[in-house]
């Protein structure tokens, strides 16, 4: 069974025979190895983890822009941090998710300890395959921030910090006159697919329970059969075999799940993926509010200025007839006209800003549509097969116990 970084890196040789150029084109990327580091004194956490990031160059034409080699560590917040920053910048795209922070739809062997080595490991594959689609994005692997990650291990932090944005979450509740029906139903899909892939996560998690608890189950009766093969003399070499043979189907079960929590690590990338395509939604929302609050202006200031011409700009003019000279009208409404022509213009801004927006994000939501169907199909295509392994393995050593215990005089 691959790993997720092997698969990864298959699907992004898949991506290099695009047309499009990536920086995953002239270097390598690899993130190589974890480290448990401690912490000062003062620091609620005794610990942390920091992961090596390997860049080699592999285009000999690019040396005058990155190193031959470059290593780099990197804290997983500094993963968030970089994420962050192009989730502000890059709004409409569907950014790749970072691994999971804490065990999610996990079962009884699988520790909730961020620091067990097979989970830490599990994150090192999952941050590595973050970069690698960071660096197979046509836009996002020629970011100046994201290639500094790569190589400035003190610097980095410094030069985001100058440049940041104020990283805020889109949480307004929006209600929009006019929504495009082509983001409205993307935000459903994503929600629906958000939702399978959770109930799915679930069901195997639940099945991986009971596979893990028939682990325990055959490997205590392995033991039981080893035991009674030194009691029963006559019988001993057929009850040696059987207790082997049922150690041996123990093993296979706990292998084929430990395979399966790979893939269950690439469900969860795209149960995350779901959120990233709901920002995109929003942030289309977002470009939507702005049009129709710059158009809301200019109507509001149309009628104003109806108003001032007419001389009746308010309720004391109602109330004791009182009307403007018409020097004063002319200031009142020349202003009006002002305020309409650059509120026009704000909404011209808007209308090419949400055309632009719009254009960019469904361009890379057809990107990741596309990239979304080849990883998934690949990953199911792999439980499959690992379940049929698992099935023929079962039956495999069923036959020989079975066969063991006919032998027994």
């Amino acid at each position: 069974m691959e790993n997720k970084s092997t698969k990864a890196k298959k699907n992004i040789d898949k991506n290099k025979q695009q047309k499009e150029d990536t920086i995953l084109n002239h270097i390598e990327i690899s993130v190589a190895e974890s480290e448990k580091r401690a912490n000062g004194t003062l620091n609620l956490r005794e610990f942390y983890t920091v992961y090596l990031i390997e860049t080699k160059l592999t285009d000999s034409e690019f040396q005058n822009r990155f190193p031959k080699v470059t290593t780099v560590w990197r804290r997983y917040t500094e993963f968030e941090q970089l994420r962050g920053y192009l989730e502000v910048t890059y709004p409409y795209i569907v950014l790749p998710p970072l691994p999971e922070k804490r065990v999610m739809f996990g079962w009884q062997k699988i520790s909730s300890d961020t620091f067990d080595p097979n989970f830490v490991d599990r994150r090192r594959a999952g941050l590595e395959n973050f970069l690698l689609r960071l660096a197979s994005h046509p836009v996002l692997s020629w970011d100046k921030h994201f290639v500094e990650f790569l190589q400035q291990e003190d610097d980095w932090r410094e030069s985001y910090k100058s440049n940041e944005n104020k990283l805020k979450a889109l949480n307004l509740s929006m209600r929009l006159r006019n929504s495009d029906p082509r983001f409205d139903a993307i935000k459903d899909y994503s929600h629906i697919f958000q939702t399978n892939l959770n109930n799915l996560l679930k069901a195997r998690s639940r099945v991986a329970e009971k596979q893990y608890n028939v682990h325990k189950l055959h490997a205590n009766y392995g033991r039981v059969f080893s035991e009674w093969s030194a009691v029963e003399k006559d019988m001993g070499d057929a009850l040696q075999k059987t207790g082997h043979y049922l150690d041996s189907l123990a093993s296979s079960i706990d292998a084929g799940l430990e395979d399966e929590e790979l893939l269950a690590d690439q469900l969860k990338e795209y149960l995350f993926f779901a959120n990233s395509l709901q920002n995109v939604c929003k942030n289309y929302e977002y470009h939507q509010l702005q049009l129709e609050g710059a158009e809301d202006n200019v109507a509001s200031k149309n009628v104003e200025r109806n108003k001032a011409q007419q001389g009746k700009t308010g309720l004391m003019s109602r109330l004791f007839g009182a009307v403007d000279t018409d020097e004063v009208r002319e200031l009142k409404v020349n202003l009006l006209d002002q305020q309409i022509q650059e509120g026009a213009a704000a909404v011209n801004t808007s209308k090419t800003s949400l055309n632009e927006f719009s254009t960019k994000a469904l361009t890379d939501i057809e990107r990741f549509q596309n990239q979304k169907v080849y990883d998934l199909r690949e990953t199911l295509t792999s439980y499959a097969f690992l379940q049929l392994k698992t099935a023929k393995k079962g039956l495999q050593t069923w036959i020989q116990i079975r066969d063991c215990l006919q032998n027994i005089p």
